[in-house]
């Protein structure tokens, strides 16, 4: 059976299950400060979803490779081995502190495309820089500096450059690009950890970012162009290398180019679908929370198309029983 002709009917809401899933079984070690069983008891239940699906899936962003992760490692094959073969890249505990910790934005992340139309991102860091919908092509690029972007995005909107907003994590590796920022007179929104929700906040009006900036997990990367490709922005990713051994690892992955700058097609291309399930609470997503009656968990999802551009808002119950 065809990939696209199977999409609606097997995948999207299929896939929400799978984020579902993944995103009740964390949110029981919320606030524990255990990142670890956090990010395990997610990746469990997220696999053991996936191997559900009538799909031929292979990993290509996952948790490590196999010598790394003794599940959902780059490589490995999910589903029943029927229906359409599809390559996935998965984030089952987008911003584990944040979850441990019981901060904002904590999410559980799939996205799936046709095979061969994600990239094979090896887990390095990725210099990125993203806008929201409704901008001309090249609005920002990466070999500009943060105020020529700004500078761009304020005369895209018709705006002053003292309106924009920046998101950006809070790391000391960013404190140049924060007092660039800040010098050139716009404002700065830190967030400290999930870069997937903060690439994403830049398409929700309500958090009012006009642009991402800075550098995090290339798989992350994969992970927010497959959403912009759905609900639409720009993207622009460069792979950072520190040593031989990252370097090494691209050439594993067949990257051949090590300055390459990827844009959002470059990352995510094909038919993509991309769902999302929030564990903590966000801009985005409510998180999990048990039902009024005590007997369940609630969620809020996200899943998206890029074919035909839908966005659909999905929240559902859960009976404790069959949540694990």
């Amino acid at each position: 059976m065809a990939f696209e002709s199977n999409l609606d009917r097997l995948l999207v809401l299929d896939l929400v299950r799978v984020t579902e899933a993944a995103a009740v079984s964390a949110a029981k070690l919320i606030g524990k400060g255990d990142e670890k069983a956090a990010d395990a008891a997610a990746v469990d239940a997220m696999r053991s979803a996936l191997n559900n699906m009538d799909i031929q899936g292979r990993v290509v962003i996952g948790e490590g490779e196999r010598d790394e992760a003794p599940m959902l490692f780059i490589g490995e094959e999910v589903g029943t081995g029927k229906g359409p073969r599809v390559d996935i890249a998965l984030d089952p505990l987008e911003g584990t502190t944040i979850a441990a910790k019981a901060m904002q934005n904590s999410l559980a992340v799939i996205a799936i495309s046709e095979e061969g139309h994600l990239l094979n991102a090896p887990d390095v860091y990725m210099n990125k820089v993203a806008v929201g919908p409704g901008y001309a092509d090249g609005v920002v690029d990466l070999d500009r500096t943060p105020t020529e972007n700004i500078k761009s995005v304020a005369e895209a909107r018709g705006c002053s450059v003292n309106d924009i907003l920046v998101c950006v994590l809070d790391r000391p590796r960013h404190a140049a690009i924060i007092e660039e920022i800040r010098g050139a007179g716009a404002r700065v929104k830190l967030i400290g950890d999930g870069d997937v929700a903060g690439i994403i906040d830049t398409t929700n009006p309500d958090t009012s970012v006009d642009i991402y900036m800075g550098s995090g997990g290339a798989p992350e990367g994969v992970l927010a162009a497959a959403a912009l490709r759905c609900i639409g922005g720009q993207m622009q990713g460069r792979l950072i290398f520190r040593n031989d051994d990252e370097r090494g690892r691209a050439h594993k992955w067949g990257i051949t180019d090590l300055n390459r700058k990827y844009s959002t097609m470059d990352m995510a291309s094909g038919d993509v679908i991309f769902a999302a399930t929030g564990v903590t609470d966000g801009y985005l997503l409510r998180g999990v929370h048990q039902t009024l009656d005590g007997k369940g968990y609630s969620t809020e999802s996200v899943v998206m198309r890029s074919r035909t551009g839908t966005v659909r808002w999905v929240r559902a119950e859960h009976n404790r029983k069959n949540s694990g």
